[in-house]
């Protein structure tokens, strides 16, 4: 379970103290909150899947009818978007190669911002998922190719 006090109390730290970032452990869960060249605060922190959800284990790439096709899901509820800001270019297009760890996106939740990494190695085939829309938890958002 999401500790949401605890987020909000990083993020006063973050603004308040002017520090580019911190990390904290809390029963087992690591809440990461720091600023992005843009000074937009960023979050990154177990999702929490919705109580009587029985979707894939959010963010899990999941199995497509094609064979050899993963899809990476929304971890959250939220709004999408495929770059850092709207002047920077998308994280990943049709075409680009991905590795676990790589950020493929942000998922925009309560004024946090997540930044969705894929777990798989691959090439994206397809993004589909247009930047600024909202999102459910579960839902695909980008096709891969596994390597």
């Amino acid at each position: 379970m999401v500790d949401w006090d605890l987020v909000r109390k990083l993020i006063q730290v973050i603004k308040e103290e002017e520090i580019s970032g911190l990390a904290v452990e809390e029963n087992g869960v690591k809440y990461e909150v720091h600023r992005n060249a843009n000074g937009a605060i960023m979050t990154n922190f177990p999702a929490v899947p919705p109580p009587t959800s029985a979707a894939a284990p959010a963010s899990t790439p999941t199995e497509s009818e094609e064979e050899g096709l993963a899809a990476i899901t929304s971890p959250m509820v939220g709004t999408f978007y495929s770059a850092s800001s709207p002047e920077s270019p998308p994280f990943v297009e049709p075409g680009h190669e991905v590795e676990p760890g790589k950020i493929v996106c942000i998922v925009e939740a309560m004024k946090l911002f997540n930044e969705i990494e894929s777990e798989i190695k691959g090439k994206v085939i397809k993004v589909l998922v247009e930047n600024g829309q909202p999102v459910e938890y579960g839902q695909k958002l980008i096709l891969i190719k596994k390597a």
